[in-house]
Order: C-alpha cells, then structure tokens, then sequence
C-alpha cells in the first residue's frame, strides 16, 4: 500500500515548489534516515525524514542542507539540489536524481576525477563568507591527538556494551578478545609513527590546511547517472575538517572499496586542494591504519542502543538479528585484514 503524505510533507514540497497534490513512495533506505520519492504527475523530489534521538545529538538536517545550499550557491552541481527544509519536523526536499548504485566495477579513472573534481570545487570556494558559516563536521580532528582519541573512544563504547545472549554476546567477546587489543597496538604504532616522521600528535591544523569535507565520502554515497556521470549524496556528516581524515575515510568504507592503486593520485589531488599539501600526506600514512579500525567499530553500530535505534528508524522490517550476524561477520574480517597489512 502506497503510504499518504503526511501534513508537514505536503507543506514543505507547497513552500518550496509551489506544487500540490502529492504522492509518496517508499525507497530503500540508507542505515540512517527514511527517503521518499515525492511525486505530482509531472515533477519528482527526494525527500528525506532524518533520525532524532536524545542520545544522538547531531543536527543531520542542518547540516546536509547548509552544505548542500553551500555547494550549490558555488556551482557545484554534481548533488541534489537543496529545495527546502522543515526542522521542526526533520524533512529535507531535494531535487530528485535517477540513476542507479555504484558497483566496485565502476570504480576506475573515471571515477576517480569525478569525485576529485567534486572536492576540489567545493574547496574552491574554501574562503567565500558563505563557507565560514559551515559547521565543523561530525567527529572532526584537528590534531593527530583526537584522530586516536575517537578511536578509542569508539573502542571504549563498544566494551561497555550490554552482553546479552547470541549474537549480542558474540560481537561483545569479539571487541574484548580482539577489536580492543588490535586498536591499541594500531594507535601505540601511529603514536611511534608520528614521532619518526616529525609531525606533533597535538600541534592543531591552522586554518588554511582544514577543508570543507562531504564527510563519510566514497562510493557507498554516490549514484551513477546515464552513461557515467558521478553524483553525490548523504551530507549529514559534513562540515570543516582534517582532509587527511576524508581521504581516510574515502579508502577505508567498506561498502564500495576503491582499490589501493588509486591511493597516490586521490591523495595528491585532496592535498593539493588544501595548504601543507606534504604535512598531509605524512598525516594519512600515520592514519590509515587508525581509520581501517574505526571503520571496524562503525560496523558494529547496530550492537550499540542508539545505533540500534537510528537502523531500526530507516529500515523498518529488516531483520535486526539478522543485520547483526552479517555485520559482525564483516567487523572480523575488516579486523584481520587491517591488522595483517598493519
């Protein structure tokens, strides 16, 4: 049964297209947030419902749409256009994109450049009074120092996770026994690494070596549209931050990987976008390894209350145990091929 359009979200596609007479579509939701396609008989939007919760303090609407208004008042065009907003009731309308999910056959050359030139148009326009604005993005580091203390703090809310039985209990006995010792031999080893190559575990970024970061930036957040033209979504993350962190992240994603050999050319043009560009190649070296394992904790999210919550709010009638069978399965293996190349 096709779901009615509530008040608020008949209200927000009225203020900010002038249409009425809608309807609503269910899409496949990402582990976040409920998307609709909303539609008129003519005109299509997107239009995204984000999770709120007490324990997850992090503003996903405000930060998406200042981004994406951003991104498009410069001329970036390869996102959805940003329409309208409604905090009160947490919608974001957008221009809607019809295309399909990337696969790792995709991912070559091609696409490569298309996301450098995405990141570097947004850095492009780094010193506009519009960019100041922005917010810093979800868990930015700004010292080597703080990339490790996420990290373990990460670790930290993962062994305070409650036992129970099954599957729960399995993924607690994989953090104590191997998650949590495998961290602290990655960040003893980054705090060494960092010493060797003269770069201060609490020296801060100035200024101009920060970036405006799409934040949880790879292929698992784009859409192929047409013959291969590259679009990006799913801005909520995103903010001011270290653009060693976003070239980490971009590696290290597990559902889309980009192979290693596109290593060297993405790093050269993130760092090229930025000032310090050698200090941030030094900083990737000492990081990856601490983001191979902070992406081993983030697949376990759904063992954790609110991480429960916020997968259960987007996807409604997967089942639950069995999401967290398949992600623990991959936690270990993310483990082990982290710690062998470390």
């Amino acid at each position: 049964m096709r779901p009615a359009a509530t008040p608020a979200m008949v209200e927000l596609v009225r203020q900010a297209t002038g249409r009425v007479g809608v309807q609503v579509h269910v899409l496949a939701s990402g582990g976040n947030n409920r998307v609709f396609r909303i539609e008129n008989g003519v005109d299509t939007w997107l239009l995204k419902e984000y999770f709120r919760h007490p324990g997850d303090t992090r503003d996903r609407l405000g930060a998406e749409f200042a981004f994406s208004r951003f991104a498009w008042s410069q001329g970036v065009r390869c996102i959805p256009e940003p329409l309208g907003c409604d905090a009160a009731n947490a919608l974001g309308l957008y221009g809607y994109l019809r295309g399909r999910a990337p696969t790792t056959d995709d991912i070559g050359a091609p696409a490569i450049e298309a996301a450098l030139r995405f990141w570097q148009g947004l850095n492009a326009h780094r010193d506009a009074c519009e960019a100041s604005l922005l917010p810093t993005a979800s868990e930015a580091c700004f010292t080597l120092e703080e990339h490790l203390r996420c990290l373990e703090r990460r670790v930290g809310i993962l062994q305070a996770m409650e036992g129970g039985a099954g599957i729960q209990a399995e993924a607690r006995g994989f953090v104590i026994s191997a998650l949590s010792g495998g961290a602290a031999r990655i960040i003893e080893n980054a705090r060494r690494q960092a010493g060797e190559l003269g770069l201060a575990l609490d020296r801060p970024l100035a200024a101009a070596e920060r970036c405006i970061s799409p934040s949880d930036f790879g292929y698992h957040n784009a859409i192929v549209v047409g013959t291969g033209d590259w679009r990006f979504i799913d801005f909520e993350y995103a903010g001011w931050d270290d653009p060693a962190k976003a070239v980490c992240d971009f590696f290290c994603q597990p559902a889309v990987p980009v192979p290693r050999t596109f290593l060297g050319a993405f790093l050269d043009g993130v760092a090229d976008a930025a000032h310090g560009a050698a200090k941030c190649r030094r900083r990737v070296e000492v990081l990856m390894p601490v983001y191979r394992l902070k992406w081993c904790c983030i697949m376990l999210n759904d063992f954790l209350p609110v991480g429960g919550r916020r997968r259960h709010f987007a996807r409604k009638g997967v089942a639950a145990e069995e999401r967290k069978a398949s992600q623990l399965q991959k936690a270990r293996a993310a483990l082990a091929q982290a710690l062998e190349q470390h």
